[in-house]
């Protein structure tokens, strides 16, 4: 699991509890993959520990409740090099709901479609502003720089898969006919008097 390899990289630095490690994830990969919600973090911790790839320890503090410290193994530092040196296979295919959006929108007619790419383009022109201006705010670290990078990478692709779609759907489009719908229906027996 990628969020449990990610964990066994920040322990490799050293030991660490888990609200530092939920600090030091955001801080690592930045503002584009989103917070790390800290009850997930504790159970990928405890899986980690039972897994033998983690230990975990208590430090006992003055005026607060003892700390929970969390350090890597040798077999989760095994376990860590293993899967940070594979490399990444796609597993899930290429699924990806735009796809799903431009099925229904093509057959819907050509205005549905051009209205669905529009609304699409400008989705994604305003994500690639968006992510300029958080270039603009301060040099990212290199790891979160390389993940905007191919985050505009990805907005850039997604914008000309969309612009492609308009040409070579339109055909499809254009000779779309109304949606085939039930008429409406009625309660059982609404229109029937009760015989009783």
């Amino acid at each position: 699991m990628p969020l449990s390899h990610a964990v066994l990289a920040l322990l490799a630095d050293g030991p660490s509890h888990g609200y530092e490690l939920k600090s030091r994830f955001e801080a690592a990969i930045g503002p584009q993959w989103g917070g790390l919600n800290i009850g997930h973090l504790y159970q990928i911790l405890d899986r980690l520990v039972r897994d033998g790839h983690v230990v975990r320890s208590h430090v006992a503090q003055r005026d607060r409740p003892d700390k929970t410290l969390y350090q890597l193994t040798r077999a989760g530092a095994t376990e860590l090099t293993g899967w940070a040196t594979a490399p990444h296979v796609r597993t899930g295919g290429f699924r990806d709901e735009l796809f799903l959006k431009l099925l229904a929108a093509t057959r819907l007619g050509r205005d549905t479609l051009d209205a669905f790419t529009a609304a699409q383009r400008q989705a994604y022109l305003s994500d690639l502003a968006g992510l300029a201006a958080l270039r603009r705010q301060a040099e990212p670290d290199p790891l979160v720089g390389l993940l905007m990078d191919a985050a505009v990478a990805h907005l850039k692709a997604d914008l000309q898969v969309v612009e492609s779609a308009e040409r070579r759907l339109a055909a499809i489009a254009e000779e779309a006919v109304a949606p085939s719908v039930a008429p409406e229906a009625t309660e059982p027996g609404a229109d029937q008097e009760r015989t009783g």
